[in-house]
């Protein structure tokens, strides 16, 4: 017998078996806009404590990291939201307040690193506060916001009292309690898709339970934004229409290697790279560049994203673009152009703007006689187009409702 075959064959047998699983992609509705993040305007309005790490930290924008070595002067330091382990009757929970008005179709949980320490089971629970409530939470138990301010705090029982008062215990289920896993890679995240018996609420605030207690390092919420902003604006008055805030969304795109589309069009200004646009390096570059008599490189390729516009269901009129590279100072891409459709018309696209150079980490700003107007109809859809391939920050549609007739 030939031991040596017989080992080697063992061997491969074995590490077949311990090939990981296919990575899951995750739900659909990670596609849509992401409403409870810092960077999409989400905070925190209340929390029952913040004792090893505050709510705020579960709104971060950023992946959450673990530093082994660190502590604070109330445990170890965590990249989330972690409470103390509860020795008193009830359980935690906190109220975050979306980025504006939004139909939630999904949520995510990330433990990521709380291996011993994780929530065990939470529910989320939505509704909207009005104006009186909110600016009487703030006002009795105001957070606060510089880095790690609320760490090592939590309520007392007249405080709880209160905020119990308000009734967010009564809100909409959009989460039953459920069970958590812990913090490892595989077991980390964990999705959320709301009945859809739920998903036509339009609500501002959501109540996330920890029961009892423990942490979770990242909260997001994904849905469409819905304002009526012909309420709240006059129809001469322009204003940024792709805007995540404003109802804009991001609806495809060719390649998001990177960084998400979707980060065009948030509020915050971008605060690296990772936080735009980039798409990878296309391989149909040529070998050797050339540019036109206006300096445009000439390439076969080109990479694309695809946004509805917020306001009025007529779509809008557009007076001026504003496209960001910033951050991007050695993968901006070449140029840029800019199409329109009308929501009749969804796959008829009419130039709005023609290819334009951009340079690296600026603010590129097109209106007048550099967009080709009058446009021909109101715009619902806009197709921001950038070759070869690169980054953008952020992209500003600036317009007007368009009336209904």
């Amino acid at each position: 017998m030939d031991t040596t075959t017989t080992t080697t064959t063992h061997t491969e047998q074995t590490q077949e078996l311990v090939q990981p699983p296919p990575l899951t992609p995750p739900p659909a509705f990670t596609e849509l806009s992401e409403v409870a993040s810092i960077g999409s305007n989400g905070s925190i309005l209340f929390a029952t404590d913040d004792w090893f790490a505050p709510a705020e930290w579960m709104l971060k924008d950023t992946e959450p990291v673990f530093l082994a070595d660190r502590y604070t002067a109330y445990g170890k330091w965590m990249d989330g939201w972690e409470t103390r382990r509860k020795r008193t009757p009830g359980h935690d929970w906190c109220l975050v307040e979306l980025g504006a008005p939004t139909q939630i179709a999904g949520v995510m949980i990330d433990t990521a690193f709380f291996t011993g320490n994780y929530v065990p089971r939470v529910s989320i629970q939505a509704g909207t506060l009005d104006a009186t409530m909110k600016r009487m939470l703030q006002n009795s138990i105001p957070r606060v916001t510089d880095e790690g301010g609320n760490i090592g705090t939590g309520r007392t029982t007249e405080e709880l009292g209160m905020v119990q008062l308000i009734g967010t215990d009564q809100w909409d289920v959009l989460v039953p309690r459920t069970e958590l896993q812990a913090g490892y890679e595989p077991t980390r995240r964990h999705y959320f898709t709301v009945a859809k018996g739920k998903q036509s609420l339009i609500v501002n605030h959501l109540r996330v339970n920890m029961f009892p207690d423990g942490g979770i390092a990242r909260l997001r919420v994904y849905g469409t934004v819905r304002l009526n902003l012909r309420e709240s604006l006059s129809v001469r008055q322009p204003f940024d229409m792709i805007a995540m805030l404003n109802g804009g969304r991001c609806t495809g795109f060719s390649n998001a290697h990177y960084g998400h589309p979707r980060n065009l069009i948030k509020p915050s200004t971008a605060v690296n790279m990772g936080d735009g646009w980039e798409t990878a390096r296309r391989l149909d570059r040529p070998p050797v560049l050339q540019i036109d008599d206006a300096g445009i490189l000439q390439v076969p390729g080109c990479e694309w994203a695809i946004f509805q516009l917020g306001g009025a269901p007529e779509g809008g009129w557009i007076e001026r673009i504003c496209i960001d590279t910033k951050h991007f100072k050695g993968n901006f891409p070449d140029n840029v152009q800019v199409e329109y459709a009308w929501k009749g018309e969804p796959n008829s696209w009419m130039l709005l703007m023609e290819k334009k150079k951009l340079g690296p980490d600026r603010v590129h700003e097109f209106e007048g006689d550099e967009l080709l107007l009058p446009q021909a109809k109101p715009a619902s859809l806009v197709r921001i187009t950038i070759a070869p391939d690169g980054g953008l920050s952020r992209v500003r549609v600036f317009g007007t409702v368009a009336v209904a007739k």
